[in-house]
């Protein structure tokens, strides 16, 4: 992938320094659930549920639902930048440039304003607006704050126990949770949340599905505008990114537990299903052909 020397945004929060994270902001839960991109210890499998309503039509063009509201929650102390000579950072940094750079243009187009999420750089665990975040979750979302959460030692697991290594693999896992950030513009976080509770728990694992395949194909919308752009992908990319889409399979990842394969449990689609849906943003870059929620099939 071709990042060096392209712009780096200023949206990133350096917290690696601060230890574990402390004890959260007590009260637990501030107004949503994080979304992660998915369950990567096996004993996390199913602790993300979301629902939507499934008569939610994704359309830019008409403004979507006006956004979850934001509850604010101070910080213990100044947000500190990442080191300039963090090769990792760097990367992670100009990644989130080009995701801000792409939906900016994409919002604009669409007669919107795009709101630029933050992203968190931490180690262990930190205290999130959603909530304890843990290392151990993966990178995730949090509606309430916007912010992506990340432990850059994930990257480490999905090279060496997952099998997904490349540069373009960790694009992706970005792209993909900035996905989530535009769900929450579109106001599709703020209906899942409504939608707890007032459906079983076999439908919400059905709607989850659809709510992450849609962020896998934002992922791919965000990659087709960034290489007609500024020709990012270099042989292999592309590839590298679905072969990530599949090692976090849901199906992929409860056959490496050594359990059984319980689709009625997925929540975040199936390997197949996640590269189907990024390869549809990939070549598409069209917005409405990430409407998972009116797919006939996934």
């Amino acid at each position: 992938m071709k990042w060096e020397g392209n712009r780096e945004s200023d949206n990133v929060e350096d917290r690696r320094d601060e230890g574990g994270g402390g004890g959260g902001f007590g009260g637990g839960l501030l107004g949503g659930r994080s979304i992660g991109i998915g369950t990567i210890v096996v004993a996390l499998v199913g602790g993300w549920i979301f629902g939507i309503n499934p008569l939610t039509i994704l359309s830019l063009l008409s403004g979507g639902s006006p956004p979850a509201q934001v509850q604010q929650v101070p910080q213990q102390r100044p947000a500190q930048r990442p080191p300039a000579d963090d090769r990792m950072a760097r990367f992670v940094s100009t990644v989130l440039a080009d995701t801000e750079d792409v939906w900016k243009d994409v919002f604009t187009k669409g007669g919107a304003s795009y709101q630029e999420p933050r992203l968190v750089l931490f180690r262990g665990a930190t205290p999130t607006a959603c909530g304890q975040g843990q290392a151990a979750m993966g990178p995730f979302y949090c509606p309430a704050d916007r912010k992506v959460y990340i432990d850059l030692g994930f990257y480490e697991t999905l090279r060496s126990r997952l099998g997904a290594p490349g540069d373009f693999a960790q694009a992706y896992v970005i792209a993909h949770e900035v996905g989530h950030h535009v769900q929450n513009l579109l106001g599709i976080s703020n209906k899942m949340e409504q939608m707890r509770g007032r459906v079983s728990r076999a439908e919400y694992n059905a709607l989850s599905v659809r709510l992450e395949l849609q962020a896998d194909c934002f992922a791919g919308l965000w990659a087709h505008h960034a290489q007609s752009a500024r020709q990012i992908l270099e042989q292999g990319d592309v590839e590298e990114a679905m072969n990530a889409a599949a090692k976090i399979g849901d199906d992929a990842l409860q056959r490496s537990g050594g359990g059984a394969v319980v689709p009625e449990s997925f929540t975040h689609g199936t390997s197949a299903q996640r590269q189907r849906w990024f390869d549809t943003g990939l070549k598409t870059g069209n917005i409405k052909a990430c409407d998972t929620f009116s797919a006939r099939n996934l």
